[in-house]
């Protein structure tokens, strides 16, 4: 009988039994093959039901990435709860948002990061905590009823007894609708919200990406992404749908990334435009770079000058230009074939979603006719946790013929035109357009021009208030080189902009403020600026 996918952790059982000894997860000159990674995992998820563990529950994971961090997240499948992965670089404060905001009562973390987190947790509904680690940190914080400091009720469980214990979970009642995660991502106001993963959500994400990128298992995908970001938990989700060997790295300094990249033989590489302007400026070995069979961006657009130069770079390697949404964990991308043709585009919809162009009122736009992404299909995620006022703004209707059942689309808050073949071309967020001198101004725009220099490294546009012109145009920026000055720049951009979108203010500065995901932080900049 054909064993169908219906939960998360079907992909790493079906890879387990089919070739168990091939390398599944690599992380610091370990490797560990899929039929110990998926032992691992039910035995970590039997002693989550150990613990208490129903149908349902939340569980946090807050460590580095490692072994033991994705061996968490397909734990928490077979037993049955909901994994929220919190990014480790997070600050307690930040921690603690999650921690409260998801309902979360069982933590997994490690002897290092329990201590910091002793302040907050008597604030939140965590009541058991998983305690991965060994040695003298274990042994002080991790001793069956002993309390974390300041944490009286924690009940406190070595990974490593787990692990020995040897247990099996009982097969999941729950079914591929029901929610597998929680994934907590920024808005442009007020705290993360978690947006609700379903199974189905990331096994069809898994299969289509896989799919278009042409994986198989004798793909080596490194994971430089947070596994808390999407992208980053597509790297772990794509690879074990096809038995491929992934690669886990804790990103520090840039040039780590073409070092794992030669020790491992990597095939297939994915980063956010911050990330790759930094890789494209190293050295990279001839034969890791000619290894190299595809690089993918995603989280945002990819300037020109960097796409040529990673081309120059990667010259055997195919390119993939995404678009996603946390809401609907991937939506479009380009095929490399049109890279050429169409650089600036996002794509088309990926395999088993549709992508529409949609005016306020619901109608299709022409194409050339601006208007907002939706996102239909089984991609489209379960809304916000505890949320149903965002959840109705976001996920709304779209229409179909009076007899079919109604469907809840993403609307993406995104604006984006549609070429006559379909091709779509991101124009910019809602949120984020300026509205200078009576126009619309997409800071996409101005940040490609600046990048068109080659005298700036990163660029950020925004809108500041203006009483007379409604906003004004600011650019933060990072120099190419010691000793340009603003007026240089603004000359240049003279020449490629009109007059209204040349920026009235440009501020130079060492580093861009980045989100945990990497990306750069659009809110805290403008909070900047405006200070």
């Amino acid at each position: 009988m054909t064993a169908i996918r219906t939960h998360l952790h079907d992909l790493l059982a079906q890879a387990a039994a089919a070739t168990p000894a091939a390398p599944a997860l690599s992380y610091r000159g370990t490797t560990v093959d899929y039929e110990e990674v998926w032992r691992m995992s039910r035995t970590a998820a039997a002693q989550l039901l150990t613990v208490g563990l129903q149908r349902g529950d939340r569980v946090a994971i807050y460590l580095e990435k490692r072994i033991e961090t994705v061996v968490s997240i397909f734990a928490v499948s077979a037993a049955g709860g909901v994994f929220v992965p919190v990014n480790p670089v997070l600050k307690p404060t930040q921690v603690w948002h999650i921690l409260s905001d998801s309902g979360a009562e069982v933590l997994v973390t490690s002897a290092e990061r329990l201590p910091q987190l002793a302040a907050i947790l008597p604030a939140t509904r965590i009541t058991q905590v998983i305690v991965v680690g060994d040695g003298a940190a274990s042994d002080r914080t991790a001793s069956g009823d002993m309390a974390a400091d300041g944490a009286a009720s924690l009940l406190l469980h070595r990974w490593e007894h787990g692990q020995l214990a040897a247990g099996e979970p009982a097969s999941s009642s729950a079914i591929d609708v029901d929610p597998a995660a929680i994934l907590y991502t920024s808005g442009s106001t007020g705290s993360p919200k978690g947006v609700v993963v379903s199974h189905r959500n990331l096994i069809v994400g898994a299969e289509s990406v896989s799919s278009y990128l042409g994986n198989t298992s004798d793909d080596v995908i490194l994971s430089v992404l947070p596994l808390s970001f999407d992208a980053g938990l597509s790297q772990v989700t794509t690879a074990f749908s096809v038995g491929a060997h992934c690669v886990l790295m804790n990103y520090l300094l840039p040039r780590e990334v073409p070092r794992l990249c030669e020790q491992y033989g990597v095939t297939g590489l994915t980063c956010v435009p911050p990330l790759w302007l930094q890789l494209a400026d190293l050295d990279w070995p001839e034969e890791t770079a000619q290894r190299l069979r595809y690089w993918a961006n995603t989280g945002g657009r990819m300037p020109r000058a960097t796409l040529d130069r990673l081309r120059g770079v990667f010259t055997t390697a195919e390119p993939y230009l995404m678009y996603g949404l946390t809401e609907a964990f991937r939506s479009t991308y380009l095929d490399p074939a049109e890279v050429d043709r169409r650089p600036d585009s996002i794509g088309r919809a990926i395999p088993n979603a549709e992508v529409l162009v949609l005016r306020p009122d619901g109608t299709p736009c022409a194409p050339g006719e601006e208007g907002e992404l939706v996102h239909r299909g089984a991609l489209v995620t379960l809304g916000y946790w505890n949320d149903p006022v965002r959840t109705a703004e976001r996920y709304r209707l779209v229409r179909h013929p009076q007899w079919r059942a109604p469907e809840t689309a993403v609307w993406s808050g995104d604006t984006v035109v549609a070429d006559a073949d379909g091709f779509l071309y991101f124009v910019g967020r809602k949120d984020h357009m300026i509205k200078t001198s009576g126009y619309r101004v997409s800071p996409d725009e101005i940040e490609e021009a600046a990048y068109s220099t080659g005298l700036v490294r990163d660029a950020v546009a925004l809108g500041v208030d203006d009483p007379a012109l409604g906003q004004r145009i600011v650019l933060v920026a990072t120099p190419t080189a010691t000793g340009l000055d603003v007026v240089a720049l603004t000359a240049a951009l003279k020449k490629l902009l009109p007059l209204y979108m040349v920026p009235s203010r440009i501020e130079l500065r060492e580093e861009l403020l980045r989100s945990p995901n990497g990306k750069y932080d659009r809110t805290l900049l403008a909070e900047e600026v405006v200070a």
